[in-house]
């Protein structure tokens, strides 16, 4: 798992329902100079992610994120299959406020 998200390859989409995932990239955000995590926040929101697990979450990702209802969740695996396991075990618990400052 990538420690910033805006700043992530890719980002995992994971159905509970279905078992099922999709990748969606985010080499845009590579090497923006700034918008970063706001632009990512928007990706995670169109795929439709009603949760998100990161490592990391900024203020203004997290601000876009809340707005459009998708729970942040922090976790400190190292990988995906590690965070997914927490997150269906109910041992993570949502964030209230972004939980590292800007251009982090």
């Amino acid at each position: 798992m990538d420690r910033r998200f805006g700043r992530a390859v890719k980002f995992l989409v994971y159905d509970l329902e279905n078992e099922t995932f999709a990748m969606i990239d985010n080499q845009q955000n590579l090497n923006a100079a700034q918008g970063a995590g706001i632009q990512a926040a928007e990706t995670v929101v169109q795929s439709g992610a009603q949760a998100l697990v990161t490592a990391h979450c900024g203020p203004k990702a997290f601000r876009v994120l809340s707005a459009a209802g998708v729970a942040v969740y922090s976790s400190d695996s190292n990988t995906v299959a590690e965070a997914l396991e927490q997150f269906k075990a109910g041992r993570l618990h949502p964030l209230e406020q972004a939980d590292v400052e800007g251009h982090w």
